[in-house]
């Protein structure tokens, strides 16, 4: 079942511009001047109950200012949308009951006298979540993020990174159906990234929420999402899994082998040498010669290990970005 349902959408901004010096600022105080930003052109897809979406794209794409426009904070110049069966700019109690929008690694907010415990009541309370429902759900909280001995600490008295971790509780406590996460592990030391993708993983099954996910660093995309949405300059340029589009962008794969010849072998006539260094090699090999050519390095050398492996996802991504998709 569709969760997520857009169809054409598209936000244009007017942006003021004059020329510079006095009286050009002096002209704008009665006549201004205006271009527009297409930050998003008419892009469609659905997203089905329980899915981790990637929405993926490079600085300026459109990404933010579509999952604002999905969460009800912006209203868009065209198109529709759909969210839970909702308009979301119509902001409906109930909608915004079943949405949460997490935009960055964001700290537990409100007075910083409060105990952790004391501001995630009073969420309980503008939520409306039942004692039981309330009781549940922190249980599973604090457990899926180590919370059990921050609950009676102020928060003045947190660090960042616990202030972080509270401040997801703080998001999840009415167990939201639908998650839109805009660069959770940004500005996260490798500990806290690894805590917050399991938390991500551990919470989606649980919980069956729908995510869609907006990331900078692809690790967190190829380790949670089985599907991308690919946007830039506004324009949604690819929608299906990562395996399909590095088979589609890239016509080699990775070919790593180690042997113990005492004599090197002439690598090139294997595969384009990329690296090489103490008996190993990294080779660049088309897709369809992988299996030929596996098999003549067995047949031919002492091979004592030996992987094939798909181009790094950074460099396919990159490769995106700076060339398009065809």
């Amino acid at each position: 079942m569709s969760v997520i349902n857009v169809q054409g959408l598209t936000m244009i901004y007017k942006a003021p511009v004059r020329k510079e010096g006095l009286q050009a600022a002096f002209t704008s105080l009665f006549k201004r001047s205006y271009r527009e930003i297409r930050a998003v052109q008419g892009i469609s897809f659905e997203v089905t109950a329980g899915s981790v979406v990637g929405f993926i794209g490079p600085n300026g794409a459109g990404k933010t200012t579509t999952l604002k426009t999905l969460s009800g904070i912006l209203h868009p110049t065209e198109g529709e949308v759909s969210v839970l069966g909702y308009t979301p700019w119509n902001r409906e109690p109930a909608f915004l009951r079943n949405l949460a929008l997490i935009r960055g690694s964001q700290p537990i907010g409100g007075p910083v006298e409060l105990t952790v415990l004391d501001s995630l009541r009073y969420q309980q309370l503008i939520y409306e979540v039942p004692d039981e429902a309330f009781k549940k759900n922190l249980n599973e909280l604090v457990e899926m993020l180590h919370l059990e001995p921050l609950l009676t600490r102020q928060i003045r008295a947190l660090s960042l990174g616990e202030r972080m971790r509270c401040g997801l509780a703080l998001s999840l406590l009415y167990r939201p159906r639908v998650l839109f996460l805009d660069e959770p592990t940004l500005g996260l030391d490798v500990t806290a990234v690894g805590m917050m993708r399991r938390f991500i993983s551990t919470y989606s099954h649980q919980t069956g929420a729908t995510i869609l996910l907006t990331s900078h660093y692809m690790a967190d995309v190829e380790a949670l999402c089985g599907r991308i949405l690919l946007i830039d300059q506004g324009q949604l340029k690819y929608d299906g899994n990562l395996e399909d589009l590095s088979t589609r962008l890239s016509p080699y794969k990775l070919l790593k082998v180690a042997v113990s010849c005492e004599t090197p072998p002439a690598w090139e006539d294997y595969g384009d040498v990329l690296e090489k260094e103490n008996g190993k090699v990294s080779l660049r090999v088309h897709r369809g010669q992988i299996a030929a050519t596996t098999s003549r390095l067995l047949a031919e050398l002492t091979v004592a290990d030996l992987s094939v492996e798909d181009p790094p996802l950074e460099s396919v991504i990159d490769q995106v970005y700076r060339e398009g998709i065809a």
